[in-house]
């Protein structure tokens, strides 16, 4: 669910003992398909992640970053790093920031399980998103960064970039409800009344209209990189829920925030928006709305409970990955309660918008 894809080097540890591979066979695969590649290199881990394991290859000319998927048995459909590959490729000179892409190894036997190799990207990964330590004019242009990205993404031609086949276009929410219900009943620990509900309410209640765009699928600021000194983004990283879409699905997820008091990644719940410059949620949704041609977002409500309901799947697969061994992470085993508190806080959101479930 949050993989760190570059940053300082004191983001990265000892590759974690799970996650070996054999460094001496990947250094000369890369070396003989990567122009400019040369060693000596040393790999090490970057901490955060739960989903696909993600290093820092560090080379004298040149440093790399390589995600991979997990070791161990996998739930269908997920740790698709291929699609993370080909969405970056394509996105380069869109006017969407990303990462370059150099090599995707389709070939387990490298180093365990497929993976991909894109250059490292300096910068800032900016994990408040209250950003302590900026000024209010910052935090109001790297808000505008954000959703100027965001509203960019939306807006990119998929067929003219090679993406017309990314995703099934149409239905976006009734198959999303369908995969993540589906996920999350193949990790399932417990039962949950509030996911019961929900995976019986939202597909009842999807609203009328369709509109197909590429969407990122977990979009947030943790998930960029901004310049050094500058309110610009460098890149957007960990595209590996990417698809054809929904946009108000990642625009509903991108203000999760707004909602979710996450002591581990942050919240904007209960700050003083003019004081600190950063937009409040009616704001920030005014200006995606301006900047994409929208008048209004109707039935907002269904499009926050349906983030939390897909988080809710997500934290509970990562909860299982835990239980069996071979997460990403060591945080891991926490996330079986913020799967329960996710699917209750969606329940809660609807009815205080006075939808009945």
């Amino acid at each position: 669910m949050v993989v760190q894809a570059s940053g300082p080097a004191s983001e990265t540890s000892a590759v974690r003992e799970a996650h070996r591979f054999d460094e001496a066979k990947l250094e000369a695969f890369l070396a003989a398909r990567i122009e400019g590649f040369a060693g000596p290199m040393t790999v090490e881990q970057f901490k955060g992640g739960q989903s696909n394991p993600t290093y820092l290859l560090t080379t004298p000319a040149r440093r790399y970053v390589l995600r991979k998927k997990p070791p161990g048995k996998l739930l269908a459909s997920a740790h698709q790093i291929e699609r993370e590959y080909k969405v970056i490729e394509a996105l380069a000179g869109t006017g969407v920031p990303v990462a370059p892409a150099l090599l995707l190894c389709e070939d387990a036997e490298v180093i365990g399980t497929p993976f991909y190799v894109m250059g490292h990207v300096d910068g800032r990964v900016l994990r408040d998103p209250q950003l302590p330590g900026a000024t209010p004019a910052e935090r109001a242009a790297i808000y505008e960064q954000m959703v100027d990205v965001l509203a960019r993404l939306h807006s990119v031609d998929v067929n003219a970039v090679g993406l017309g086949d990314f995703g099934k276009p149409g239905n976006y929410f009734e198959r999303q409800i369908g995969r993540w219900s589906k996920q999350y009943e193949a990790a399932k620990t417990e039962t949950v009344d509030a996911m019961d509900k929900l995976m019986a309410w939202l597909p009842a209640n999807i609203p009328p209209g369709e509109h197909v765009a590429l969407v990122h699928g977990d979009y947030r600021l943790e998930n960029t990189i901004f310049h050094a000194t500058e309110p610009r983004m460098l890149a957007v990283l960990d595209w590996e829920l990417a698809t054809l879409g929904h946009p108000l699905a990642d625009l509903a997820y991108n203000c999760m925030p707004y909602h979710i008091a996450d002591p581990t990644m942050g919240n904007l719940m209960g700050i003083d928006f003019a004081a600190t410059g950063i937009p409040s949620e009616p704001d920030y949704l005014a200006a995606y709305c301006r900047k994409t041609g929208r008048t209004g977002i109707p039935n907002w409500e269904f499009y926050l409970a349906f983030s939390m309901f897909r988080l809710s799947s997500i934290a509970q697969g990562v909860y299982k990955r835990g239980l069996d061994g071979n997460a990403s992470s060591d945080k891991a085993m926490m996330y079986g309660a913020v799967a329960k508190f996710l699917a209750e806080l969606a329940c809660e959101t609807l009815r205080k918008a006075g939808v009945g479930i």
